[in-house]
């Protein structure tokens, strides 16, 4: 992508002449990887309170007994349901160890983006609105810099919020505890990706009038963070999800199931009947892609399923049905070998997925950036 103005100096210069001393990374940046179950982690963040699910959210209302439901593929070319498809991605990369006083923090850097994506009725996937931004995170007060270091780089905000400065000290769902010493390099990567959806939950209104009971968004993750999205014709779907729920409807022992016992009963092209979370604020459901043979173990192509109800009033089996149906007919084109999330993948989100990260800045092209002064800076000797 073509280059802006260099957002990244006039801060490496403010941070290298006010801060008392800088140790750049090695290289000059490095760029944390993310842990393979970070998407589980922040299902269990934003669903906390789901631990233990006790109520259906779905009409006629469901039994014990009856807990899943057939849902055979729908194509497109018989009903084109899904039109819009939102997504994001993010990459962070550790610059250096700032030290003001007796405090020393780590100074982050994080490209996060978020696509939609709209599909014609021939089957092609083009990007609507594609949004790239840059922060840079640090902590500010008892734990990073100075109010009057933290003044001044807030100046360098761009108006367009293109480029900003994070305190990775806040709060948010991502980032529930209380920041320490030791956690403020994890928090950063948190911090990112909340606001990675944030972005996210922004171009859903590009698809405002657009969307109605023929023409539906897929949001690739949860619907909560923060706050509810509350829009209709629109469901999230999370490829990870956390394993530890309980379902639990009756004090005997057959009521209760976790969601292994659950997810092995599930045949292909069926899902469970609808959860009750968020005090029916959210109806949820679990679907199953694939054969169970063609994956490693049960959990394994099944995809969470979830719908905003901000009237709490249940949803309609035959609705859940069809969101359901049109799903399982996602499944095809596959990434196979080019994602370990092959098995869940909606092709559309990949695809947006893919729209955001030949936006991003390769890492040569920051390197080429990222140059901190050479006063400030210590050195390492061999």
């Amino acid at each position: 992508m073509p280059l802006r103005s260099n957002w990244i100096t006039p801060a490496l210069d403010l941070l290298s002449k006010n801060l008392d001393s800088v140790l750049p990374a090695v290289g000059g940046a490095m760029e944390d990887m993310e842990i393979p179950d970070v998407e589980e982690i922040e299902d269990m963040l934003v669903n906390s309170e789901t631990r233990e699910v006790t109520e259906f959210l779905e009409t006629p209302t469901p039994t014990i007994q009856n807990l899943y439901r057939p849902t055979p593929p729908i194509f497109r070319q018989e009903r084109h349901l899904y039109r819009f498809f939102i997504d994001g991605s993010l990459r962070t990369y550790y610059l250096a160890t700032g030290v003001e006083g007796y405090r020393s923090f780590p100074i982050e850097l994080a490209q996060i983006g978020a696509a939609v994506m709209q599909r014609d009725d021939q089957g092609d996937v083009h990007p609507i609105v594609v949004k790239h931004r840059l922060l840079l995170l640090m902590p500010k007060g008892q734990l990073g810099v100075s109010d009057t270091v933290w003044r001044s780089l807030k100046q360098l905000d761009t108006p367009d919020r293109f480029f900003e400065v994070i305190d990775t000290a806040e709060r948010t769902i991502n980032t529930p505890n209380e920041p320490t010493v030791e956690n403020l390099r994890t928090r950063a990567g948190g911090i990112a990706r909340n606001r990675m959806h944030r972005l996210e939950i922004e171009l859903i209104q590009a698809t405002e009038g657009f969307r109605d009971n023929d023409n539906w968004l897929i949001l690739d993750g949860a619907v909560k963070l923060d706050n509810f999205i509350n829009a209709p014709n629109l469901i999230g779907v999370a490829k990870s999800f956390r394993k530890d729920p309980e379902f639990r409807f009756g004090k005997s022992q057959a009521a209760r199931k976790d969601i292994t016992n659950l997810l092995a009963g599930l045949p292909y092209a069926h899902r469970t009947v609808a959860f009750s979370a968020h005090g029916g604020k959210v109806a949820f459901w679990y679907l199953r892609l694939r054969h169970q043979g063609e994956v490693d173990y049960p959990l394994m192509g099944v995809v969470k399923v979830e719908l905003p109800r901000p009237d709490r009033t249940p949803v309609e089996a035959d609705l859940a049905d069809l969101i359901s149906q049109t799903l399982v007919a996602e499944r095809n084109v596959t990434p196979h070998g080019r994602d370990r999330r092959w098995h869940c993948h909606l092709y559309p989100i990949f695809q947006a997925e893919q729209a955001i990260k030949n936006r991003f800045y390769s890492r040569d092209v920051l390197m080429g950036l990222i140059r901190w002064p050479r006063q400030h800076l210590i050195s390492v000797q061999p």
